[in-house]
Order: C-alpha cells, then sequence, then structure tokens
C-alpha cells in the first residue's frame, strides 16, 4: 500500500512568543509531532509561517512591521532562523529537512510547476520532511500567495496529498467569532465550502502576528478540495496531535471528504496557475458534451473567440450567455480558429494541416467549480 501523504501548514500565532520572536518550545513541540508523523509511516510536507514574525525583533522593530521592505528584511533574517530551528529540532528525531522557498511565478510558469512538483517528490522518496515558505524577501506583490494557508491548499494539490491540516491558534470554524462571542456555534464537519460560510467569517480577524483569518482558510479548504484533499482546521497539542487528527478526534473543523476527486497535474496548472491569453465561445451542443459527458472541445463547437493566442496557451471557455464554464489549453493558435471555427475536425486538420482533431483535449480541459456540481 502506497504511503499517505499528509500537508501541515502552521502559522505564525502557533510559532512565536508574545512579543513576536521564535518560540523555540512551541517549535519543537510541532517538530516532535512531525517526527511521530512520519514515523507511523506517513509522508509529511510542511507548510510553515514565522519568518516575519521570527525577524523583526532581530533587526530592533517592536511590532511586526507594516512597509513591504521592513517585511522583506525582517523575513531574510527570519526564515534562516526559521529553517534552522526546524533543522536542528528534526534531526533530534533523525529526520533531515530541506528548505524550498516559493513565489507565484514557481506556479505560474509550467515548467518550474514541474519541476516543483519533482523536486518535491524526490525529496520524499528519500524520506525528507521539505518545509516550504513563500520567498517573502523578493516577493513583488507583497505575499503574492496571499498567505501560507493558500500555498498550503496548492501544494496539496500538486503532491496528490490525501489530506492538509491547517493549524491554528482556534480550534476551527465557527459560525461567529468565538473570541467576542462565547456562544458561537462551532461547525464540526462541513462536506463543503459554501458563500454562506465566507459570509459568516468575512469579520473574523486573524492572529495579530500571522497574515490569515479564517475567511483565509475557507478560501484554502475550498480550493484544496477542488484539487481534490479533504482538510481539518484546528488546533492541538503534544506529540500526538496530528494522528488525533487523521483519526478523526482533532479538535476542530474537518471540511470534506476522501470522496473528492483528484485533478492532474497539467489540470491544476491550467485552472488555477496558467495566464489566460483569450476566449473561446462555443455552442450548446458543445457546452452539453463538455459538461454532462467529459468530452472534448472541436473545432464544429466553436462560435467565436476573443484575443490572440498560440498554440499551448490557455483560454477560458464561454458559451452563448458569456458565462465562463471552464479553462483549456489550446492545440490551435488564434489565426487557425479563424479559419476553423465551426467546421468538421477533418475539415480543420486538412486546413491547418495539424493531425489535432482537438482544439482543446479533454485531458487539457478543467471545468469549473460551478459546472461540475451540476
Amino acid at each position: 500500500m502506497a504511503k499517505k501523504r499528509i500537508v501541515v501548514k502552521i502559522g505564525s500565532s502557533l510559532l512565536t512568543n508574545k512579543n513576536g520572536g521564535l518560540n523555540e518550545s512551541k517549535l519543537n513541540e510541532h517538530a516532535e509531532a512531525l517526527a511521530h508523523l512520519k514515523k507511523q509511516g506517513y509522508e509529511v510536507i510542511l507548510i510553515s509561517s514565522g519568518a516575519v514574525a521570527a525577524g523583526f525583533s532581530e533587526l530592533g522593530y517592536p511590532s511586526r512591521p507594516v512597509t513591504l521592505a521592513g517585511k522583506q528584511a525582517t523575513a531574510a533574517v527570519g526564515q534562516g532562523l526559521l529553517v534552522q530551528a526546524y533543522t536542528d529540532a528534526l534531526k533530534d528525531h533523525g529526520i533531515i529537512a530541506s528548505q524550498l522557498l516559493l513565489t507565484r511565478i514557481a506556479f505560474v510558469n509550467q515548467t518550474q510547476y514541474g519541476n516543483v512538483y519533482s523536486t518535491l517528490t524526490e525529496l520524499l522518496k528519500r524520506s525528507v520532511l521539505p518545509i516550504i515558505n513563500e520567498n517573502d524577501s523578493v516577493a513583488v506583490d507583497e505575499l503574492t500567495f496571499g498567505d501560507n494557508d493558500m500555498l498550503s491548499a496548492l501544494v496539496s494539490g500538486l503532491v496528490h496529498a490525501d489530506f492538509l491540516i491547517m493549524l491554528t491558534d482556534i480550534n476551527g470554524l465557527y459560525e461567529s467569532n468565538p473570541r467576542t462571542n462565547h456562544t458561537a456555534k462551532r461547525y464540526d464537519f462541513l462536506p463543503a465550502v459554501t458563500e454562506d460560510l465566507f459570509n459568516q467569517t468575512k469579520n473574523n480577524s486573524g492572529s495579530k502576528v500571522g497574515t490569515g483569518g479564517m475567511t483565509s482558510k475557507l478560501s484554502a479548504a475550498q480550493t484544496a478540495l477542488s484539487l481534490g484533499v479533504p482538510s481539518f482546521v484546528g488546533t492541538g497539542t503534544g506529540q500526538e496531535k496530528l494522528m488525533h487528527i487523521l483519526n478523526g478526534e482533532g479538535d476542530g473543523t474537518y471540511i470534506g471528504d476522501s470522496k473528492t476527486h483528484n485533478l492532474k497535474k497539467p489540470q491544476q496548472w491550467i485552472a488555477f496557475h496558467s495566464p489566460v491569453s483569450g476566449k473561446i465561445e462555443i455552442d450548446e451542443g458543445a457546452e452539453w458534451a463538455i459538461i454532462s459527458n467529459g468530452k472534448s472541445l472541436l473545432p464544429a463547437g466553436i462560435k467565436a473567440f476573443e484575443g490572440e493566442f498560440d498554440i499551448g496557451d490557455v483560454v477560458e471557455i464561454i458559451n452563448a450567455n458569456k458565462t465562463v464554464i471552464g479553462r483549456g489549453q489550446m492545440n490551435y493558435s488564434s489565426s487557425d480558429i479563424n479559419t476553423i471555427k465551426g467546421l468538421s475536425s477533418v475539415e480543420a486538420m486538412v486546413k491547418t494541416e495539424r493531425d489535432r482533431p482537438e482544439a482543446i483535449h479533454r485531458d487539457r480541459l478543467v471545468l469549473s467549480l460551478k459546472e461540475e456540481m451540476l
């Protein structure tokens, strides 16, 4: 039986002391729980916040800096402190740690996206525990993933994880902020993430030392589910806290279940990371074939297009009402589509002297979440 693959995300508030510096006692407890999980036969990837929080006191800031330059400077100092602490703590348990610092471009660029997957796969194969964080020191749009909650969701999908654990300082998702409303109801299990849940949590703030509140974790859970990965949001203590969570005994909220479907790596890139170069409008017959029958998009079903794109570029697929129903990677350029739209596949191949009957092959086509639920 293949080893189960778990992604664990640890927030800043679980790693720092009251003054914002790195709390080695807290970190050592997390390392002990991660080591225990690995020793039970799981493959583990850690997404850890805490670089900015760990570094700002070293640079003399009285609290977390608010400027981009301040955050990037403290991240440059704090990341080294954070990973060294993890490395030393995990080494005590006989575990080798590695560091990957990612920016959004590593996901947008299809080649780099594949390289990240290959690197993580090789590290896991050799029983290394990868530690991943946003490369805050060089990010041009501040925290380009939004926060490490979303990064953890995207990584969990990329590596086809079996489960995502998002540890935080609140024991799950509530209908309102439990810090201000002591009678707030906690959700123990959520089969899906709905718009109502976002509305309930949008005013719930996160910790002062982190960037992600409960809305952030809902967004991450929603993304993870769309990638086929159920998740947990909550807290825990001790060596066996991660095992308790995996056994259904966690102090928090479970989101989704094992019935979710996995997207293949190329489809993940198309759905979440690829730049969009144009739009393809399709007729009702093509829309039905794609949504209901899982078919490829053929030239015959194309009515019109917008933008300029080349072979291999990604476009949005829209219906007659201009509603986006999905994305796909083109087998033809926009100039080709101008010539062959509405034609049969045979006619299209003859006119373009190409051997691809599909404008977009099903393996390179991803429906929107709304369409997949129909």
